[in-house]
């Protein structure tokens, strides 16, 4: 059989819009998504995930959601949040599917014990992304990453993708982190859609 090839998305800054953060001494720090009534996705989210399909890329996302470690996120709430989200996909655009969602709610700091762990499946460990690959056989290869962090941009690093940084959600400040540290990013994007249009023009697979 032969592999097929992914887009993994980070969620939060990259379909979705970031919820403000309220530290007033932090003023660069994001809050964190825990009600269904700030599902807000950022614009052509639906349209990007839709050529992407179109390409014959499996749409998955990988996200971090340390809110269930640190006890301001239910099991209940993440899942009307994701429904929400991917009722507007397809509001946007019909072909805007999403093949699967990984999340990690361990956070070793955290304050409920069942999620206070450190993983290899918290970005930018790999354990979600084997999973993925294993499930879909993907060759991570011919894959691409597509977050707004710096933490995303190794995580496709070490998982051996292509990785595209978009300056929407924390994008801006990762960019000059990933500068600073010489990471390897093979495209920055301003939003998703330009993402995919990269992808677009190419993709050899």
């Amino acid at each position: 059989m032969k592999p097929s090839k992914a887009l993994f998305l980070d969620r939060d800054g990259t379909i979705l819009k970031e919820v403000p953060g309220t530290d007033a001494d932090n003023p660069d720090l994001l809050g964190y998504l825990t009600k269904v009534e700030e599902v807000e996705l950022i614009q052509n989210a639906g349209l990007a995930i839709s050529g992407a399909r179109k390409l014959g890329y499996k749409t998955i996302i990988i996200t971090n959601q340390s809110a269930f470690a640190r006890g301001i996120l239910t099991e209940e709430e993440f899942e009307k949040i994701n429904l929400k989200m991917y009722r507007l996909l397809k509001e946007e655009d019909h072909g805007a599917i999403i093949d699967d969602l990984f999340f990690c709610p361990y956070f070793k700091e955290g304050v409920i014990e069942k999620y206070r762990k450190d993983t290899k499946y918290r970005k930018p460990g790999i354990g979600m992304i084997k999973e993925a690959e294993k499930k879909y056989n993907i060759d991570l290869t011919i894959s691409y990453f597509i977050g707004d962090s710096y933490t995303d941009m190794k995580t496709g690093i070490n998982a051996g993708t292509k990785n595209i940084l978009v300056l929407t959600g924390y994008g801006k400040i990762a960019y000059k982190k990933c500068l600073d540290e010489k990471l390897k990013i093979d495209f920055i994007a301003d939003n998703i859609l330009e993402a995919v249009k990269y992808i677009e023009k190419n993709d050899l697979s």
